[in-house]
């Protein structure tokens, strides 16, 4: 089961896949276009305990908007018993998560196929415990 939301600079597609909901992203996140991954992180999170995947595989940008949706989501699937991982990420995108210490609080991966089967990047590896 897959649907998307956005207009033509920024879409989120959400479809569940091995246990998890992937939220994949595509496009410009910004202040004009977060909307949309807002609604998909509300909707994806009301379930206690949901395994959030964001896939950023696709975003060629993401300002500091996109990065406080995806805090607060984080936040919100703490409160209730789940988690949300970060995959996919590339620059410049990799950079700005990078620079503001974001990837530290959450687990990172190549692609979806590693995050189900939880295997995180190269180098990330080696934090205790889980961040997201």
């Amino acid at each position: 089961m897959a649907s998307a939301a956005g207009g033509d600079r920024f879409t989120v597609e959400v479809r569940h896949e091995g246990g998890a909901v992937v939220l994949a992203l595509a496009g410009e996140l910004d202040h004009d276009t977060a909307e949309p991954l807002r609604e998909a992180l509300e909707a994806a999170l009301e379930a206690d305990g949901a395994r959030l995947l964001i896939d950023f595989s696709g975003v060629s940008f993401c300002d500091s908007t996109g990065l406080n949706a995806v805090l607060h989501g984080r936040l919100t699937a703490r409160e209730n018993g789940g988690a949300v991982a970060l995959v996919g990420l590339r620059r410049p995108v990799e950079r700005m998560f990078r620079i503001t210490g974001a990837d530290t609080v959450f687990d990172v991966y190549p692609d979806v196929a590693h995050a189900l089967a939880g295997q995180a990047e190269v180098g990330r590896d080696d934090r205790s415990g889980p961040h997201g």
